[in-house]
């Protein structure tokens, strides 16, 4: 979840600023509970817990669920974020201008895979599972969630930067985990991402996350197998490449061919990967986040005002 300094995200920092919450977001890290669990484990009354718990829940901290009981009915509550960051204003970042394209998870244009491995639109499967053929079914094109244990797959993204227009930064957001059998939070998986045949960095996946349903994942998706991963935001600057803020090298903007018109987008788990479990990609319709591959190359327009100086000298 992202949060900026304005009055949009007032909802997730109400939410926090209460011991009794942050208490309960403590108690469903460990476990989903319902509103007589956590009144029990907080020593409050069900109502005092049901404001609690509508607070959690609109901030978009929690999500409900209503599930059958012993004695009827009972709403279950569920962590739905992993992980909060807030970014601040900034004068440099908020002048600068960007394009955006974002790239369905189907959308790849070459790829190489190992079983376990199967693709899927939000209706339904493409082809059978553990048949790598079935990534060339035309219908993959529709697909908003693969996955594979070894291998890769590219996109081609259109580069629309004008001459006069000078690249930044180039940020790239997705939904990932690893690819386990069945589903395993510890199950690390090295993912290896390439920019115009450049190798940028590596992120080790914690695991593949099945304990509860994805907020998109579809309601005939099966609860045995993944249901939704971490949204991760590569950036690669004039500094080096980072993974959610935290540099992975040393490799530029500058180093990756950034003005080619096309580039070409790779992500893989290499065989001889220290940690080879495999990759998830999640797209729009499944997951916690409503998002494909998304790119934005930062840009500023070049100082026009001194070249036309010096073309009237």
């Amino acid at each position: 979840m992202q949060l900026d300094i304005s009055d949009k995200s007032l909802p997730v920092y109400e939410a926090l600023a209460s011991k009794v919450r942050l208490a309960l977001i403590q108690h469903l890290n460990n476990k989903s509970m319902n509103i007589r669990e956590l009144a029990e484990a907080s020593g409050l009354s069900s109502a005092i817990m049901t404001m609690h718990i509508k607070k959690l829940e609109k901030a978009g901290i929690i999500r409900t669920e209503m599930i059958p009981g012993r004695g009827g009915v009972q709403k279950l509550c569920i962590l739905n974020t992993e992980k909060i960051e807030i970014l601040f204003p900034n004068h440099q970042q908020l002048k600068k201008e960007f394009y955006h394209t974002e790239v369905s998870v189907g959308h790849y244009t070459d790829f190489l895979v190992k079983p376990t491995c199967g693709l899927a639109t939000t209706e339904k499967y493409v082809g059978e599972f553990d048949e790598p053929r079935y990534f060339l079914d035309p219908q993959r094109v529709n697909a908003k969630i693969l996955w594979f244990s070894e291998g890769f797959v590219e996109y081609k993204i259109p580069n629309f930067l004008l001459s006069s227009q000078e690249p930044e930064e180039l940020e790239i957001s997705f939904e990932a985990s690893s690819e386990a059998p069945f589903t395993n939070d510890n199950w690390p998986s090295d993912i290896t991402f390439e920019l115009n045949k450049v190798e940028v960095g590596t992120w080790t996946s914690p695991g593949d996350y099945g304990d509860r349903p994805g907020k998109y994942t579809p309601d005939w998706w099966p609860r045995i197998i993944n249901q939704y991963g971490i949204l991760k935001i590569l950036r690669i600057s004039k500094d080096g490449t980072y993974i959610d803020g935290q540099q992975i090298s040393p490799v530029t903007i500058h180093d990756v061919n950034v003005l080619d018109k096309q580039w070409s987008f790779r992500i893989s788990v290499k065989e001889d990967a220290k940690h080879v479990g495999g990759l998830t990609l999640f797209g729009s319709g499944f997951g916690n986040y409503n998002q494909d591959l998304v790119f934005r190359l930062y840009y500023k327009n070049k100082d026009l005002t001194r070249c036309n100086k010096t073309l009237q000298v």
